[in-house]
């Protein structure tokens, strides 16, 4: 399944939409970055409700595919444009980490 498979299947948003669609691996959900450096898996999903440049940077480092951010938090102009700067897909969603996640894995998991 694509990035933009999955945000259509999910009902979420590309708010940063210049990204290369590529095949989700898989799905990591944490809030806490230094976990997503130790854990994310390359080529997967970010489940997560931390919007900021941050998030970016660590993705970035890991390899991950998109961020999916959740509860629809208000996402920073700075944020955006690192992930615009990294081709890196940026999703919003106004559903929470848990439900994100369950959808996520039922779709990967078909």
């Amino acid at each position: 399944m694509t990035i933009k498979e999955a945000a259509a299947a999910l009902g979420a948003q590309i708010v940063q939409p210049e990204f290369g669609d590529a095949d989700l691996s898989g799905a990591y959900t944490s809030d806490l970055l230094s976990d997503v450096m130790a854990n994310a898996k390359d080529g997967g999903a970010l489940i997560t409700i931390q919007a900021h440049k941050n998030t970016v940077a660590v993705a970035t480092l890991v390899n991950i595919a998109c961020i999916i951010i959740c509860n629809n938090r208000p996402l920073p102009e700075d944020m955006l444009e690192a992930a615009k700067d990294d081709g890196l897909a940026v999703l919003l969603t106004k559903e929470n980490q848990y439900t994100v996640s369950g959808k996520l894995w039922g779709l990967l998991h078909k």
